[in-house]
């Protein structure tokens, strides 16, 4: 454990700056502080806590899956050498341990050994630090488990925490911090593989294609087990989760089409997918124009490693394992797989010109569109100044006789969503020529929006 945290502490720490400013005050306080961080598992969470904790003196304690108040008690004592003559009781060994900094990460997993945990824990609070300088920092991958154990308004726990920090995939970028030579086109590759997720991005080497190719031929790449850690974690019956993330990644995105791949039933198919948005391996979408109770609601997987997996490692797991994998078969199909992916780019392009200004716009509403079988990659609108902004993400090279057929495409497809308004038009392409008539941009606009890379160098 200790060397797990060296080796961390020494790695590279990207962004995460507000996370981060929030956690250091919680620390520095001068009063009893409970922080609970969650978020699905490789988001970086750990990472995160150790960071903050740089010039602290504090107790991290990595629950497991039995014996904890054991292990607990013998890595206190490090610190604290009394805690040794504490009965093998969390209130005994808590009597020691007031005024420190104390991190208990994959706490579901004390709950699993005893569900009672939570009402100690509770006590411990109330009768012994409360008052005190104490911060209990609880952390756990489980999103299901913190929100319906640790979070809800059932929970011992509610009202005694003091902070609540849920920790979201990297923006895309973000991750320039972890490639700063590469490309913007290298970067939008590697985000199709890694999304925004801290432990894929820390696997990935540049080149990537070169890395790519030696990790599938490689007899113990993490890939092969990747999904099914990750489902086990989460479900004690991981097969039908799989075979609906398998459906979405193949592009069954409504309930319908999702039942009819799955071969499950409408009340069947119900539970589980809400199962999934809750540990955020799924997101539901609706058009822009409907409320969140419409029918016309889409099912997406949450990220891009997911979707990657199941287009690309899933279905050739057998070759993978016999090490016959040819890296060609990804490359041939992978410009059109990141078609959808440099929507959620162009997505992060959008917001960041709204945050720094450059789009004269009070956004009301954000998200995509579609209507039998039309579909705007994404929509922007001022309800108040009765205005909005279409906008088409394309990863291709665009001439400006393709741009003036996508811009009049759009103009078509304004027309039939938001009478009144006033629409403009902004194509987002890897590579495109100007035209009049709209906005547009391309690679070559990144480092003038996004800016330089966010990164700071951790020691130890």
């Amino acid at each position: 454990m200790i060397i797990m945290i060296i080796i961390m502490m020494i790695m590279k720490f990207v962004n995460r700056k507000r996370e981060l400013e929030i956690l250091k005050k919680r620390i520095t306080s001068g009063s009893f502080e409970l922080i609970i961080i969650l978020g699905r598992r490789r988001i970086g969470k750990t990472r995160l806590i150790l960071e903050s904790l740089r010039r602290h003196e504090y107790i991290y304690y990595l629950a497991v899956e039995g014996s904890n108040i054991r292990y607990f008690k013998t890595v206190a004592s490090r610190l604290v050498p009394e805690v040794r003559y504490a009965m093998e009781e969390w209130e005994s060994i808590f009597a020691f341990l007031k005024d420190r900094i104390i991190v208990i990460d994959e706490f579901p997993n004390l709950i699993k050994e005893d569900p009672r945990i939570i009402s100690i824990f509770q006590r411990i609070i109330d009768t012994q630090l409360q008052g005190t300088r104490t911060k209990l920092i609880l952390c756990g991958s489980s999103i299901s488990m913190m929100k319906d154990r640790v979070l809800s308004h059932k929970s011992p726990l509610y009202g005694r925490r003091t902070s609540t920090l849920r920790l979201r995939p990297l923006r895309f970028p973000d991750i320039r911090g972890f490639f700063p030579s590469s490309s913007w086109e290298e970067l939008v590759e590697i985000y199709g593989f890694a999304d925004g997720l801290p432990y894929y991005l820390k696997r990935v080497e540049t080149p990537f294609w070169s890395w790519l190719g030696r990790e599938l031929k490689s007899p113990d790449t993490f890939l092969k087990e990747e999904i099914d850690f990750l489902l086990k974690y989460e479900f004690t019956d991981p097969s039908t989760y799989r075979r609906i993330l398998e459906a979405i990644a193949h592009g069954k995105n409504t309930p319908k089409e999702i039942r009819e791949y799955t071969g499950l039933g409408h009340a069947d198919l119900t539970p589980y997918l809400r199962n999934l948005m809750d540990v955020e391996l799924v997101v539901r979408e609706v058009p822009i124009t409907e409320k969140w109770s419409s029918k016309r609601g889409r099912y997406f997987l949450s990220d891009n490693f997911l979707n990657f997996w199941f287009r690309f490692v899933g279905p050739n797991l057998s070759l993978i394992e016999e090490g016959l994998f040819d890296i060609d078969a990804i490359k041939r199909d992978y410009s059109h797989y990141l078609g959808p992916i440099f929507e959620k780019v162009a997505r992060e392009v959008v917001l960041e010109l709204i945050r720094r200004g450059k789009l004269d716009m009070k956004v009301t509403r954000l998200g995509k569109w579609w209507w039998r079988g039309e579909e705007i990659d994404l929509v922007l609108v001022d309800d108040q100044g009765k205005r909005a902004l279409l906008v088409e993400a394309k990863w291709s090279d665009l001439s400006s006789r393709s741009l003036r057929r996508i811009i009049k495409e759009l103009i078509r497809k304004g027309e039939l969503l938001l009478e009144g308004y006033d629409k403009e038009c902004l194509v987002i392409a890897r590579r495109a020529e100007e035209v009049d008539g709209a906005i547009v941009l391309d690679l070559r606009s990144f480092d003038e929006i996004f800016g330089s890379p966010n990164v700071s160098e951790s020691a130890i």
